[in-house]
């Protein structure tokens, strides 16, 4: 279900969100592990059924990482980078649709972005700013 989030509502849901990107975290790295040791494993062993076994875990691993950013961004949230940490929460600025930004490590939403400008177009949320939604 799609929703536009005021920053008391992205703030309140950042507990869970936070929970949800760590487990998509932790299986993102889980497949980055498993594609290391599949790539090991052309080179030092001969062996096709070690190789295949190795492909399924894969597979399944990669599987589960797209499930937990499915759960994730059941949320609310858009995820923008998984490596870098970034999840953006859609919100109004007065009419115009902008993002309210979070970065892994943050304890709370603290900026927003307009639509096309990304993290580096970063701004404060003012403490008062009731333009957002």
């Amino acid at each position: 279900m799609f929703t536009f989030f005021t920053t008391n509502e992205a703030n309140n849901a950042l507990p869970d969100v936070i929970k949800k990107f760590e487990y998509a975290l932790a299986k993102k790295n889980e497949v980055s592990k498993l594609e290391q040791q599949l790539q090991m494993s052309l080179s030092t062993t001969n062996s096709f059924e070690e190789y295949a076994l190795l492909k399924q875990n894969l597979n399944s691993a990669i599987t589960k990482f797209y499930e937990s950013v499915e759960i994730l961004e059941n949320t609310g949230v858009m995820v923008k980078s998984i490596e870098q940490g970034l999840l953006d929460f859609p919100s109004k600025r007065f009419d115009e649709e902008v993002w309210l930004c979070w970065k892994y490590g943050e304890t709370e939403i603290k900026f927003w972005h307009e639509k096309d400008s990304g993290f580096m177009g970063r701004k404060p949320v003012e403490v008062s700013d009731e333009s957002l939604v």
